[in-house]
C-alpha cells in the first residue's frame, strides 16, 4: 500500500509543479532615442536628457515602440520652455521624472493602455 501511495505522489507531484512554472513577464529597458535635446525659457539654454522607459511584457513593449512618435513629441512639449532654475537639484529633476512618467501614461491610456509601463528614468541629464 504504502509503494502505491509513494508512486502516485511521485506521478502527481510533477502536475503540482508544472502549475508553479509559469514563465515571468519580460523586464526590457526602451531607450527613447535620439537624445531629447530642446530649448529653455532663457535664451541659449537648452535641456539634454536621455529617457529610458522600463516595460514589463511582450505586447508592452511593442505598445509602447507602436507609439514613440506620439510620445516623443509629448515628452519634448512637456520638456520645452522651463527655465534652468527648475532643473537644477536633485528634487527638481525627480519632479520632473515623475512628470515625464505621467504624461507618458496619460498619452498611451488615451490610445491604448498604459499596462506594462513601470518606470522612466533619466541615464543622461544636461542643462546648458
Amino acid at each position: 500500500m504504502r509503494i502505491f501511495l509513494i508512486i502516485g505522489f511521485l506521478c502527481f507531484s510533477g502536475f503540482i509543479y508544472a502549475d508553479d512554472e509559469t514563465p515571468e513577464p519580460v523586464l526590457e529597458y526602451l531607450e527613447m532615442s535620439p537624445k531629447f535635446t530642446v530649448n529653455l525659457a532663457e535664451r541659449k539654454k537648452y535641456l539634454l536628457v536621455n529617457v529610458q522607459l522600463m516595460v514589463e511584457g511582450i505586447e508592452a513593449v511593442d505598445k509602447i515602440k507602436k507609439h514613440f512618435p506620439l510620445l516623443r513629441h509629448q515628452l519634448i512639449m512637456y520638456f520645452s520652455g522651463r527655465f534652468a532654475a527648475e532643473l537644477q537639484t536633485s528634487k527638481q529633476r525627480e519632479k520632473l521624472r515623475q512628470g515625464a512618467l505621467e504624461t507618458i501614461r496619460e498619452t498611451l491610456d488615451k490610445y491604448e493602455n498604459s499596462d506594462g509601463l513601470r518606470d522612466l528614468f533619466f541615464t543622461e541629464f544636461l542643462v546648458s
